[in-house]
């Protein structure tokens, strides 16, 4: 045990996810078993949330509420894109003080980690004993360390069972189709459009990545090679795609417009999308071109939550109460894969995944820089869970009489 009496903050940072709430209401109601911890509380809006003090005591949620919050997509404890400097952190950790926190749950990304780092770092120096652990979450997959992150397994099913949705009506009615996935850096997201084929002629018969360059002349090529052997062709992209020099393929009609992060905007208007169907139309001479932008729909989707991502996203939330509470460490929740299949938990040093990011493996990605390789296949299609079965009619052609 680790000798700490006080109370408990859960907070979420960054975007959403569909089974974020899992982790926290594991959190809370681990935390709840232990005698030491006298309060468990969650902030509101993220790390904005500590240093306003919006504050909720979730020792009075009912385990009804919070099972059912925990099923429940999005964040249910709100989020922020605030980016925390050392300024921030040091009165994050003077509210933690105030109110006598002595352990924090973190849930997101590398730059909450990287929080959890620097709060973790105030409160050793002013000799105040906190336990702090970064909770792992991300629909990007790009975290360091861990073979993958909670919140990707729900979202890759999403884009799966779009594309695959996508690729039955672009048979029923041929014709060049275009998606944009979410993805900055990391390709993960995109190349998960590649777990819905069934058959060897369905889409996405092209996937681009943003850890290639992307050619507009070979983009074409590929389009038209598709076009020719099928009739069709749908193609899975990167919002983060970039050109042979780095720059985002976005940018050239966003006007170099940047978030509160100092990131170029991307897909948040859906020009990626006609600039490439105008590209295919202009250059491959194919009339009927249509592009989608998958926006938000990726992140909180109800209705194809992967069964595999609760588990797990539940389960990192218990070990980090685990971790601190009993064995009285800070650190990152991280998962190591065992097996065909199986998951086996431990704890990473908050500097191993602060800050810095991960991309897609060049094994996963195919020699021709269009598409994804089976070992990518064989690494996502677990973290699925269990996928819809489609099926076509298996029936004999009839002879022709009248155009015979």
């Amino acid at each position: 045990m680790s000798g700490l009496e006080g109370k408990v903050l859960v907070a979420q940072g960054g975007g959403p996810t569909a089974v974020i709430n899992q982790s926290v209401v594991g959190a809370v109601i681990e935390s709840k078993k232990y005698p030491e911890v006298t309060h468990v509380y969650g902030a509101l809006h993220g790390v904005s949330g500590i240093v306003n003090e919006q504050l909720v005591d979730l020792t009075e949620a009912t385990e009804q509420n919070l099972e059912a919050v925990a099923a429940t997509p999005s964040s249910g404890l709100l989020s922020t894109r605030d980016k925390p400097d050392e300024a921030y952190c040091r009165k994050i950790f003077e509210v933690c003080r105030s109110h006598n926190i002595r352990f924090f749950f973190y849930c997101g990304g590398n730059d909450s980690a990287d929080t959890c780092r620097i709060v973790n770092q105030e409160a050793s120096a002013a000799g105040y004993d906190m336990r702090v652990i970064h909770v792992p979450k991300t629909i990007d997959n790009d975290l360091r360390v861990t073979d993958h992150c909670p919140g990707y397994g729900s979202a890759a099913k999403f884009v799966a069972q779009a594309f695959a949705g996508v690729n039955l009506d672009n048979r029923a009615i041929p014709g060049v189709y275009i998606g944009v996935v979410m993805g900055r850096h990391a390709g993960f997201l995109t190349a998960a459009a590649a777990l819905g084929r069934t058959y060897p002629d369905d889409g996405p018969h092209l996937i681009y990545l943003p850890e290639r360059p992307f050619v507009t002349e070979q983009f074409v090529e590929d389009v038209q090679g598709v076009y020719a052997k099928y009739g069709r062709c749908v193609v899975a992209v990167s919002e983060g795609i970039v050109d042979p020099n780095g720059r985002p393929i976005a940018e050239q009609f966003t006007g170099g417009e940047k978030d509160a992060h100092g990131n170029v905007q991307l897909s948040g208007t859906g020009a990626l999308g006609d600039l490439l169907s105008k590209v295919v139309k202009d250059s491959a001479k194919i009339k009927r071109v249509r592009a989608d932008t998958l926006g938000y729909l990726q992140r909180s989707f109800l209705g194809c939550v992967s069964a595999v991502d609760q588990r797990e996203a539940r389960e990192v939330g218990i070990k980090a109460a685990h971790y601190a509470i009993h064995h009285n460490v800070d650190g990152s929740v991280a998962m190591k894969r065992v097996g065909d299949y199986a998951i086996e938990y431990f704890l990473t040093p908050l500097e191993t995944v602060a800050r810095h990011s991960t991309s897609m493996p060049d094994d996963f990605i195919n020699s021709t820089h269009n598409g994804v390789t089976d070992a990518f296949v064989k690494y996502a299609r677990p973290l699925l869970g269990r996928m819809p079965t489609l099926e076509r009619f298996s029936a004999p052609a009839v002879d022709k009489i009248y155009n015979k």
